[in-house]
């Protein structure tokens, strides 16, 4: 009555739902954990101490602190909170059981403290980590390489709020053939990615799109424009790529103290947030909302330092050792460049600028074209812009094939010690 094909199909669908919803589960749990503690370190406490949430001592103490203990984590929690995030991917080999514990916790201050790093990276390697435990334990016929699929779609769909996120990441990993098609390799990945984005749905609004007008009118010199746009962002995205490594050598030059690396880190950062404000600070999910609404009250000139600041903080922060992504980070350079853009050049729609700059930025944290498209796109209001991203992506992944990545090709033997 059915075929082997989508026997083999419905047997993940039920172990894909409950990944995805545990995913969505997970990272809600941690989310809210960061919030909490991020609202009563800015909000609730200085009131109670007399002082204010954006004052410059405030900031530069409340960053050394959270330097200090996340170091204190790293370096004295079982499994050290993972390795070297420097030397972290999007997606890796499963994370040990005993390490998640410290993983999170890092990951909780981080976010809370107003580290320039998004949850990406760490909320993967977490729910990988518990999804490929208990399923070996569960279903132990079960390949690992099918838990990790499962657990990184869910987790990505809860994260975007759409499976179209994982669908789109998960395209350029599989292969096809005659026998065993894409859309057979994914249907369990996009069950488990469904159910992550619906679950989350349940809770929070997964709503990226920003407070502007949204691009109605697409015209043929948009073109041109669009790739100039996001050419200028890959050339400063590339820029933070060839400085990252100097950064990280600087900080590994303290030796192995992660607490003096980390404290160090968290210092220079808070002396960013007091050059940049709190705008600067923290993943920049919430900030580019703020920013891309009040952008008329910012000159030229403070949007330039703002992209400058941002970016710096992005990398004083992955490369001293706080856990977290750079995902997100780097989208709030590119809506704070595409900003600038507008503003210094009128003749390119406010919309067309950040969706390009964004793009550019996500191609050079990622390097993945169907990403990039994708946080392109939803950043502005409607879909008009879509076809012509398709375009304006072409040249700037031709200058960036073959490129360095942002991030740090370690010896395996230091990836295990750190």
């Amino acid at each position: 009555m059915i075929d082997p094909r989508a026997r083999t199909m419905l047997t993940l669908a039920v172990p894909a739902v409950v990944v995805g919803m545990a995913a969505a589960l997970i990272l809600l749990v941690v989310v809210l954990a960061a919030n909490l503690l991020q609202r009563f370190l800015w909000q609730t406490l200085p009131p109670l101490v007399g002082a204010s949430g954006t004052a410059w001592w405030w900031i530069l103490g409340v960053l050394t602190l959270t330097g200090l203990a996340v170091g204190l984590v790293v370096r004295y929690v079982p499994g050290h909170a993972g390795p070297d995030p420097a030397t972290v991917s999007l997606f890796g080999p499963p994370t040990p059981v005993g390490v998640l514990p410290g993983l999170a916790l890092a990951l909780i201050l981080a976010l809370a403290g107003g580290v320039s790093l998004g949850p990406e990276n760490p909320i993967i390697a977490i729910i990988v980590g518990l999804t490929v435990a208990a399923g070996a334990r569960l279903m132990p016929k079960v390949p690992a390489k099918g838990w990790v699929m499962l657990a990184a779609a869910g987790t990505i769909g809860a994260m975007f709020g759409t499976p179209v996120a994982a669908a789109l990441l998960f395209s350029e990993m599989v292969g096809g053939d005659k026998d065993k098609p894409i859309w057979d390799q994914l249907f369990a990945p996009l069950v488990a990615a469904g159910a992550g984005a619906l679950t989350m749905s349940q809770f929070e609004e997964m709503d990226f799109s920003l407070p502007i007008e949204p691009y109605l009118h697409p015209t043929i010199p948009d073109i041109g424009l669009g790739m100039a746009v996001a050419l200028a962002a890959v050339g400063i995205g590339m820029l933070g790529v060839w400085l990252f490594p100097l950064f990280h050598r600087a900080f590994r030059s303290l030796g192995e103290h992660p607490v003096l690396a980390l404290t160090l880190g968290g210092f220079l950062l808070g002396l960013l947030g007091i050059l940049g404000g709190p705008i600067t600070m923290f993943k920049g999910l919430a900030e580019m909302k703020t920013l891309a609404g009040s952008a008329a009250g910012y000159s030229a000139s403070a949007l330039a330092l703002i992209v400058v600041i941002k970016l710096v903080a992005v990398l004083v922060s992955a490369s001293c050792g706080f856990r977290g992504g750079r995902i997100f980070p780097l989208v709030f350079v590119g809506v704070a460049f595409g900003l600038l853009v507008h503003q210094l050049f009128p003749v390119v729609p406010m919309a067309l600028a950040i969706a390009c700059s964004v793009l550019g930025f996500t191609l050079v944290a990622t390097r993945d074209g169907w990403l990039s498209l994708f946080m392109g796109a939803v950043m502005i209001p409607g879909i008009e812009l879509l076809p012509l991203l398709c375009v304006v992506i072409l040249p700037a992944w031709l200058v960036l094939a073959g490129r360095a990545e942002m991030l740090i090709k370690a010896p395996a033997r230091t990836a295990e010690k750190t």
